[in-house]
């Protein structure tokens, strides 16, 4: 959402694409940041 306001041509030019996933972890445990991934992953595999 950071640069949602920018034209589609604009983000393109900096790789910012459509499909780009942007993380934002903090001091969880390894763990369970690879749980929550694979869950989510999982989830929008089955979306397609």
């Amino acid at each position: 959402m950071t640069h949602f306001e920018l034209p589609r041509e604009e983000r393109f030019k900096h790789r910012i694409t459509d499909g780009l996933v942007r993380l934002s972890i903090g001091v969880e445990d390894v763990r369970d940041l690879n749980s929550g991934l694979d869950k989510a992953v999982q989830v929008a595999r089955r979306k397609k």
